[in-house]
């Protein structure tokens, strides 16, 4: 297929980034995984090794992290991808997230919750009503249908997910650290505690968080697994894991019903337009005068992709109005970079936190956050000497990397960029007896303020951080990189920076991962007044030089370092980028070494 076939990147000084890769680039002609867990990428190469296609291996690889890393993601959770189809040139969206009840209104949610008539309240991460109607088993399975090559069984794309539940497999490092941080909550959340926990009967209850490099065995999520590749969607969604999902929601005071399950199979994953921005890399000097630049995709609301592309556009609007410069390699991570970068986002999450909720329910205004009137209209609040004051509808915010991102690429050209989360860590922590896995605290996430677009109501999915990343060429619509960054609401803002990393200061798949990130805000998105628990601190990671942090001081920015474990902070990414050589595709893939994986070639 005809690509764009300049370099993946010219010549750039390393001297500048204070944080030198730690990682070599991986390269494939024939295809490629990357994902936050070898054995997981692993189960990605087999599946195209075996004849499958980029999707098909999309699939192995999300069953196989929620074996293998469970407190980030799983079945229990939801799903995004965004899959490039080679023939047609495509970006394809899948939305695999799931809704509220249909018979759970806001009234009852609040007298559940004892909530006072004068408070607006939330829904804790913790409770039971946090529970919404698991998305990715029929995402999965949608996925296969949808976009997968027909030549593999969902029984055979699983395999190697039930294989590492039946034999057992290692944990790694960090998912051990994830596990044992998390002990308490999964101990607390349900009865069913002990099939989430490694057998030892000197532990409390005969069990305990499995040890990095110890053997763990999940018996019963491998069942689900077989249950869902032998009777697709009913699987899942009826029958016997369907009947334990109800029961412990509801023996836990909860409201989804069997019915909700059904109905959820029968609608299907929903295939949206995929939105995109054009952005022409902010000129970068010579080498891109001229230069069309890239098209950027992302998943639409109610994911919350519209905000990378609303910080990508406001940036372009800047540079056009002389507000900030020409950005130079030499600029990385300066004071003026960051600075860019935080108040663009801060703009950006400011109406997405307002906007971005489920557009079957809701109208959301899509196309006008992203027309270029209204970011240049919304660029005029940039000061490029100082941190801005809260802006209208809210503040950016993150929490914990809590989610699994991947990417895969095929022989044959197409790319899938996939995104699987429980949303915080193992979400509610409550397990359904038998099912091995934890269910999703995605409706925490849902308003209770009555006048708010993404308002708790039946049938309903709510703002949603998981969102997968693709870019073209938009000359002939080939693809350029497959990419992403998990992490809760740090998720746009690491789709900005590691794509500013790629075009704009010119660092290789690799390199632009590992290079400090910059995460603004805390906690969960504004939905009451803009003044309640805000945490305007723009966190920096180490490796960024202290000279900028005081720069940014100076300008009026509250400033933190991050340094160790805490990094989890700035989200795990993946990258694969594209590119031809020699009349031959290219894979050349880097992972975050954030993260415990790996990229992984065919």
């Amino acid at each position: 297929m005809p690509l764009n076939s300049q370099a993946i990147y010219p010549a750039a000084d390393p001297e500048f980034i204070n944080f030198p890769s730690r990682r070599s680039t991986v390269h494939s002609t024939k295809g490629i995984v990357a994902s936050t867990q070898p054995l997981a990428s692993q189960a990605g190469i087999r599946i195209l090794r075996e004849g499958g296609n980029a999707a098909d291996a999309a699939v192995a690889v999300a069953a196989a992290l929620n074996m293998t890393e469970p407190g980030s993601t799983g079945i229990g959770g939801d799903c995004f991808c965004l899959f490039y189809e080679a023939k047609t040139r495509k970006v394809h969206a899948l939305n695999g997230s799931g809704r509220s009840g249909a018979n759970v209104t806001l009234d009852l949610i609040r007298k559940d919750l004892g909530i006072p008539e004068d408070q607006v309240g939330s829904i804790p991460m913790t409770s039971v009503h946090a529970v919404t109607v698991p998305g990715a088993a029929a995402g999965w399975v949608d996925t296969v249908q949808r976009f997968g090559s027909g030549k593999l069984s969902l029984e055979q794309i699983l395999a190697p997910a039930i294989e590492l539940g039946e034999e057992g497999f290692p944990v790694s490092e960090l998912s051990s650290t994830f596990w044992h941080n998390s002990e308490h909550t999964i101990r607390k959340a349900s009865p069913n505690f002990v099939e989430m926990l490694k057998k030892d009967p000197t532990a409390p209850a005969g069990c305990r968080v499995p040890k990095p490099g110890e053997i763990f065995k999940n018996p019963t999520l491998a069942n689900t697994f077989r249950l869902l590749a032998k009777n697709g969607k009913k699987g899942f969604y009826e029958g016997p894991v369907a009947e334990a999902l109800v029961k412990v929601v509801q023996d836990l005071g909860g409201h989804l019903t069997l019915e909700d399950l059904k109905s959820h199979a029968e609608l299907g994953s929903e295939a949206p337009d995929a939105i995109s921005l054009k952005f022409r890399g902010q000129g970068v000097g010579e080498n891109h005068e001229g230069d069309e630049g890239v098209e950027l995709w992302e998943h639409p609301p109610n994911g919350q992709g519209i905000v990378a592309l609303m910080a990508l556009g406001i940036l372009q609007e800047l540079e056009k109005a002389g507000k900030i410069p020409k950005f130079r390699p030499q600029d990385h991570n300066s004071a003026e970079h960051i600075h860019a970068v935080v108040e663009a986002l801060r703009i950006a999450f400011a109406d997405a936190n307002w906007w971005v909720t489920d557009p079957i329910v809701e109208n959301v205004p899509t196309k006008e956050l992203i027309s270029e009137a209204y970011l240049a209209e919304r660029a005029k609040l940039f000061d490029p000497s100082k941190a801005s004051e809260i802006l209208d509808h809210g503040s950016p915010a993150h929490n914990h990397s809590d989610t699994v991102y991947f990417a895969c690429a095929d022989s044959e050209g197409n790319g899938m960029s996939f995104i699987n989360s429980n949303y915080g860590g193992y979400g509610t922590a409550i397990i359904p007896q038998g099912c091995g896995f934890t269910l999703q605290n995605r409706g925490a996430n849902f308003s209770l303020r009555k006048d708010h677009p993404n308002v708790f109501k039946p049938g309903k999915r709510p703002y949603h951080t998981i969102i997968p990343a693709m870019i073209t060429n938009p000359s002939d619509g080939s693809l350029h990189t497959v990419y992403g960054v998990m992490g809760g609401f740090m998720q746009p803002q690491g789709h900005v920076q590691v794509l500013l990393n790629t075009l704009v200061f010119q660092l290789t798949p690799q390199a632009a991962l590992d290079a400090p990130r910059v995460c603004i805000g805390a906690g969960m998105p504004d939905q009451s007044n803009k003044n309640r628990g805000l945490d305007r601190t723009v966190y920096l990671e180490e490796g960024v030089k202290p000279e900028v942090a005081v720069k940014l001081e100076e300008m009026g920015h509250k400033v933190a370092i991050v340094k160790g474990h805490q990094r989890g902070l700035f989200g795990r990414g993946q990258v694969i980028r594209c590119h031809e050589e020699d009349g031959q595709v290219v894979w050349s893939a880097g992972s975050d070494p954030r993260g415990d994986g790996a990229a992984m070639p065919l």
